[in-house]
């Protein structure tokens, strides 16, 4: 039987008055992949989750969660939704244990400590389970919120900027976790201004731009397209002037030239005519997910 898709949305609109913050996006993920959502701020990422999660009213179109309509089935869609938010949530006088086991209940699971304990162990928290909420430090009240949103063993994970503020340490922590959570199957989609994280993390990108979905693919497919590749070379003596269309500079016994992606330096060395004793040194930039968000977005990054 074929996995109905963690999340398809259709022709989504959300306006705020006369302002059109989502404009007739269209995307659908497959099971068990990373998606990042990515574009600069007030692209509509956030505005797009909170449609998901209900807790914005769309315009127009039709979100589904594992084939549950978010407005029409909302329990049966949330059920199925674990969500990370960008804001940290103070809960006051509760403890880092009591929140979780509240939160459980709101899904119906009165005796939970087994997958609490799990999670607590898996965030680095355990030793802080004791503690008021309101006492911890923002990367683990962020934890939590990691921890809140798996309670309950949802099959789809939001995460809105789950690293903003916090430390390299905590970032690699979670990403590996992420990982583990994936390969047991869990379907995630991600939201992140650390374009590095989402290169090495996602399997597919939408690239996002004034609520407009600019550019949708998989991610190394999309690098190779909209990118170049830097490549350098360093010869033995100084060579007269060389005239090729991918030169970029000329600089005494270096040369370096931006070529296609899909151009080998083979290619490029029997382009020149280049004799490979002359041949130093040869290195290769690849092209990144920044150079590609860079070439769809324009000057239009804030």
């Amino acid at each position: 039987m074929e996995k109905k898709s963690p999340l398809k949305i259709e022709n989504l609109v959300k306006k705020y008055g006369a302002f059109t913050a989502v404009d007739s996006v269209s995307f659908e993920m497959k099971p068990g992949e990373i998606f990042g959502l990515l574009g600069p701020n007030g692209a509509g990422k956030t505005s797009i989750i909170s449609c998901i999660v209900t807790l914005q009213e769309q315009t127009s179109g039709r979100i589904e969660v594992f084939g549950h309509d978010c407005q029409k089935e909302t329990k049966l869609a949330k059920a199925a939704i674990g969500f990370v938010p960008q804001e940290l949530i103070n809960h006051g006088y509760f403890s880092v244990e009591e929140i979780l086991h509240f939160h459980s209940g709101y899904y119906g699971r009165s005796n939970n400590t087994e997958r609490i304990h799990y999670l607590l162990d898996k965030l680095a928290l355990f030793e802080h389970k004791d503690k008021k909420v309101k006492a911890l430090s923002g990367g683990m009240k962020r934890r939590l919120l990691i921890a809140k949103a798996l309670v309950h063993e949802p099959e789809l994970l939001l995460l809105d900027e789950p690293t903003a503020g916090v430390d390299i340490e905590l970032r690699t922590s979670l990403w590996d976790f992420v990982e583990e959570l994936r390969k047991d199957g869990l379907s995630i989609l991600l939201t992140t201004h650390y374009l590095e994280e989402a290169e090495e993390l996602c399997d597919r990108v939408g690239i996002l731009q004034r609520g407009q979905l600019k550019k949708i693919g998989p991610t190394a497919e999309l690098i190779k397209e909209l990118t170049q590749r830097e490549i350098m070379i360093k010869v033995s003596r100084e060579l007269e002037s060389i005239q090729h269309a991918h030169l970029i500079e000329q600089e005494g016994q270096h040369l370096k030239f931006r070529v296609p992606s899909d151009k080998g330096v083979g290619d490029l060395i029997n382009d020149l005519g280049l004799d490979l004793n002359l041949v130093m040194d040869l290195s290769i930039k690849e092209g990144s997910l920044e150079d590609a968000f860079l070439s769809i977005l324009g000057g239009d990054v804030q």
